[in-house]
């Protein structure tokens, strides 16, 4: 039995997360496999990264921040792209995507709504 001071719980974990159990004879030796060779966007930590040459709407601001009344430029390292109209809108953060996805067909028509009266504030 591995004694936690000795070889640590990380190291541990490894152990038993990278190795099986193979019965030779009568005793068990761990047999230790490699990962596959990572490929970029496979697994669960695969972004949603859209194509370069899709333009982001309202200029690359925050559309939560657009249906409140303020102009907060984004990145677009935080984005989303509307499955009905294909078109990508980009999130200051995390928490304003998630507010933003609650609601995002009123998000976005709110959103319209302000960009549109800061654009050509006289009509």
């Amino acid at each position: 039995m591995f004694m936690l001071s000795r070889i640590g719980y990380a190291t541990l974990l490894t152990l038993c997360l990278s190795s099986t159990v193979v019965q030779a004879g009568s005793a068990a030796r761990p047999e230790v496999r490699t990962a596959p060779a990572r490929r970029e966007g496979i697994g669960i930590w695969k972004a949603a990264v859209p194509p370069a040459h899709m333009k982001a709407e309202f200029d690359g601001h925050d559309p939560l921040g657009l249906a409140a009344g303020t102009k907060i430029k984004a990145d677009c390292s935080l984005n989303w792209i509307d499955p009905d109209t294909q078109k990508l809108y980009c999130f200051s953060s995390a928490t304003s995507q998630s507010v933003f996805q609650d609601w995002p067909k009123r998000n976005i028509e709110r959103a319209h709504k302000f960009w549109r009266a800061s654009i050509s504030p006289g009509l």
